[in-house]
């Protein structure tokens, strides 16, 4: 009898299958407590199974949690998550406590295919529901600070996404720094994370008004390459920008030349930018263009494609941008019981979004409505970037009420 009850308490394991969306159901499961398996994972590839960077990706995960078991099948292509509780701890013969423990996670040269945002992301998704703070640092000959095909910048992170936390009133000790740059595909960079901001439950948001633009800032760098790059991407930017805005300042940083790897290889040249863009209502937009040895293109080229990609995210309209939605959806969804509700442009729905909260449902967390928006605030006002109502949605998202769990057994 007593068997029989164990047995039907413990939590369903999930099933999906394939590689898609990867690190949001890994990060969805370590939240909700819920195991998962994972089949198919390029199963008709010529390169089946997981690839490096998920390898890695779960080789951190594991580092920030405890008691979660992981079982991979032979071929890679079938994964058994069953999730511990957030939050690390030092070895027995560590002299240092949990809050200052120092987690040294290295991106190996295979896994330079993703930007180090590929683990910055998910990170920070799972640090406010720690038991403790979160202090890691990324590096290895895999490091990329830069964008690259699949991934935006550090500096985007750094300046676009992580102010998204405000939103839920999680301010304290967030901090990325960039403490050696680097180029896809020669990485070698390294980067430093501090979140040490643990709550209880995220407030339910009501994001309505994305106002209009009053400023652009950003960042361009130049790796192993003339300074004189910098200026020639600003005044591209600058032709495009001006026509729209006056209050724009770009910074610019030069890096004499690109970082070595453990490995002795020197790292890769390169050059980019990075824009973000502030609305009067503090939302934000951001845009990344960077060299490639693929394709090359002037300083030229990347200033004004950088700015381009800027405007066009502007005019996807929303209190939030594509790159920044998921972050927001995962908070809302963790938060209190109760209706939140936030405004994107139509632009930002894209099929991935969808799946995201197709998945949200299937971990038994909140319903999401999507509707049409009729409301007339935020639609008026000086700067650049007038929002069309046409464009515009209202997602509301139910809270599940889950919280922190750790602070729940603290």
């Amino acid at each position: 009898m007593s068997s029989h009850q164990a047995v039907s308490t413990a939590p369903q394991t999930l099933a999906f299958t394939s590689s898609t969306a990867f690190r949001h159901r890994l990060v969805q499961a370590t939240l909700t407590g819920k195991p998962i398996r994972i089949t198919k994972i390029r199963s008709s590839s010529l390169s089946p199974g997981l690839q490096p960077h998920e390898v890695s990706f779960l080789r951190l995960l594991d580092a920030l949690t405890n008691g979660g078991v992981f079982q991979i099948s032979e071929t890679g292509t079938t994964l058994l998550y069953k999730p511990g509780l957030i939050g690390h701890t030092p070895s027995p013969n560590s002299a240092t406590s949990s809050a200052s423990k120092v987690i040294k996670h290295v991106i190996s040269a295979e896994a330079s295919s993703r930007g180090v945002t590929y683990f910055l992301e998910p990170t920070c998704i799972l640090a406010p529901f720690s038991k403790s703070p979160f202090n890691i640092i990324f590096s290895g000959s895999g490091c990329v600070t830069s964008s690259t095909e699949q991934d935006y910048s550090v500096d985007t992170f750094r300046t676009a996404i992580l102010p998204l936390y405000s939103h839920f009133n999680i301010i304290a000790k967030l901090e990325c720094r960039i403490i050696k740059r680097s180029c896809s595909p020669g990485g070698g960079g390294e980067v430093s994370l501090t979140f040490g901001h643990q709550i209880r439950l995220p407030p339910t948001l009501h994001l309505r008004n994305p106002g209009r633009i009053k400023r652009i800032r950003g960042v361009c760098y130049t790796i192993g390459v003339s300074s004189a790059n910098n200026q020639r991407m600003i005044h591209a930017a600058r032709d495009v920008l001006n026509q729209f805005i006056n209050d724009i300042y770009i910074y610019s940083e030069t890096v004499g030349h690109a970082p070595a790897a453990a490995d002795g290889k020197r790292g890769t040249p390169g050059f980019g930018m990075s824009l973000v863009a502030t609305s009067s209502t503090d939302c934000l937009y951001s845009a990344d263009f960077s060299s490639s040895t693929e394709v090359i293109r002037t300083p030229e080229e990347i200033g004004r494609g950088a700015a381009l990609r800027l405007v066009e995210e502007i005019e996807r309209g929303g209190c939030v941008q594509r790159v920044g939605v998921k972050t927001v959806v995962s908070l809302m969804m963790m938060g209190s019981e109760d209706v939140g509700r936030v405004v994107l442009g139509k632009g930002v729905v894209e099929e991935g979004f969808v799946g995201h909260l197709r998945d949200w449902k299937a971990f038994g967390c909140g319903e999401a409505l999507v509707k049409e928006w009729s409301g007339s605030e935020g639609l008026a006002g000086g700067g650049m970037g007038g929002m069309d109502e046409g464009k515009l949605i209202s997602l509301g998202v139910v809270g599940k009420g889950v919280g922190n769990v750790g602070r729940k057994v603290a």
